[in-house]
């Protein structure tokens, strides 16, 4: 009787929180948001890092360029046709007869 009274409360629950017509949040949005938080954050904190030598101040470029934001990689540049490098079956050769 238990293993009843908990499905239901617990299916209930869900009814509740994933109900018909309920609008969800763009996932892709507030990965996009959060990354671009994110970044700014580090970017702040990395120019708030006082340099003295050229070693931190080299550092210091190469993450500022790792931060930049970079192409998609679901966009193709050009679609190309597959195409195989030998027919198959290949051919037999001629000294096999």
């Amino acid at each position: 009787m238990f293993f009843v009274a908990r499905s239901v409360f617990w299916l209930t629950v869900a009814y509740m929180v994933i109900r018909p017509g309920v609008d969800f949040v763009d996932a892709q949005a507030l990965s996009n948001q959060a990354m671009a938080a994110g970044s700014q954050m580090v970017a702040e904190q990395i120019q708030n890092i006082e340099c003295d030598s050229f070693q931190c101040i080299g550092g210091k470029a190469v993450i500022a360029a790792a931060l930049q934001s970079s192409p998609s990689a679901d966009a193709t540049m050009h679609v190309a046709p597959v195409i195989d490098p030998m027919p198959l079956p290949r051919p037999r050769p001629d000294r096999a007869g």
